[in-house]
């Protein structure tokens, strides 16, 4: 069994497909922006990694898990969001315990086990 303090922090992917998605994202991206403890990553307009479609990550610390995973199931307006923990095991991570909001995209695991 995993003890819940291996968790360092939480990462949300914010997924988007075309144009319209990416000025939703970018909403939400803004609204994140504005939390100190939130570090947003860069657009992603390509698939990277294990993503299928483009996105941006949001690196937040545990603490903040009962603010802004609740808001972003309020406010992500359609988009698919993946939000799961750093808890230093990058396949099990994104594979066994992650946090869908929206559609569950096939993520590319094989890229994280080598």
């Amino acid at each position: 069994m995993v003890e819940i303090n291996t968790i360092h922090g939480y990462h949300a992917h914010i997924y988007y497909r075309d144009d319209g998605e990416r000025a939703k994202a970018a909403a939400l991206r803004e609204f994140l922006s504005a939390n100190p403890d939130i570090r947003i990553g860069r657009w992603r307009d390509e698939p990277v990694g294990p993503h299928p479609i483009p996105m941006y990550q949001a690196a937040f610390p545990a603490e903040q898990f009962p603010t802004i995973v609740p808001w972003l199931m309020l406010n992500r307006d359609g988009l698919t969001v993946l939000v799961h923990p750093e808890a230093d095991d990058d396949v099990a991570d994104h594979r066994d315990n992650p946090l869908w909001l929206g559609e569950k995209l096939d993520l590319n695991i094989a890229f994280l086990e080598v």
